[in-house]
């Protein structure tokens, strides 16, 4: 736990990535197969994960997400893509899976499942996008502290025109919108007005409130 701890220190957000150095893909799988796991609400996993490497896909990117460069100069862009409704298709699916990898079949579960149906219908398609995408910065967090615990550089970012970003993926086609993306790869030691800079967070005290 002290050497995760080290690694949390050791992270912030890149500014300036080095366009030489790649992501090894040993590594890139580790973190992908942390994304993976993930936890979500009721399991049902309401995102997927988009990893682009195409130069020109990502230079379309960089236009609609302010010009920053480190969209253009990571090693991979991370996009997490939200369910644009959680559908009683989508619910059955992994209802389904779980039931086939668990080789059982539960009537608790299925009652749960029924549950969850009539909840999800009677939300609406909107709320039930916003709920998808607090699932996905579930990930988004699994995702950095994987970065984090592989010495690989990771920068959150929303600052992009979602609807052009669904556009440049095609994402509702898919039934997705876009949530928010990540660049990764190595930062540049020189380049990058935040390295070596002390890490600012408030203390302890200030932070946390113990109700016994």
């Amino acid at each position: 736990m002290t050497q995760l701890l080290d690694q949390l220190n050791w992270r912030y957000a890149a500014k300036k990535y080095n366009p030489s150095r790649k992501v090894p893909a040993v590594k890139l799988e580790r973190i992908l197969e942390a994304i993976r796991l993930a936890p979500t609400s009721s399991g049902l996993q309401p995102f997927e994960l988009f990893v682009v490497t195409n130069q020109e896909l990502r230079e379309k990117i960089k236009a609609i997400g302010y010009q920053q460069q480190q969209i253009v100069d990571c090693s991979h862009l991370l996009v997490f893509a939200a369910w644009d409704d959680t559908t009683a298709k989508r619910v059955n699916m992994m209802f389904d899976l779980a039931n086939e990898i668990r080789q059982t079949h539960n009537e608790g579960w299925e009652n749960y499942r029924q549950m969850l149906l009539g909840i999800v219908a009677s939300r609406g398609e909107e709320v039930n996008f916003q709920l998808a995408a607090r699932q996905a910065y579930i990930a988004l967090g699994v995702a950095l502290v994987a970065a984090a615990a592989e010495e690989v550089d990771a920068t959150p970012m929303e600052g992009f025109d979602p609807d052009a970003l669904d556009e440049i993926l095609q994402l509702r086609q898919h039934g997705l919108r876009s949530v928010v993306i990540m660049p990764i790869g190595y930062r540049d030691e020189v380049g990058d007005w935040l390295v070596g800079l002390k890490k600012v967070r408030r203390s302890r005290d200030a932070l946390i409130t113990e109700v016994a």
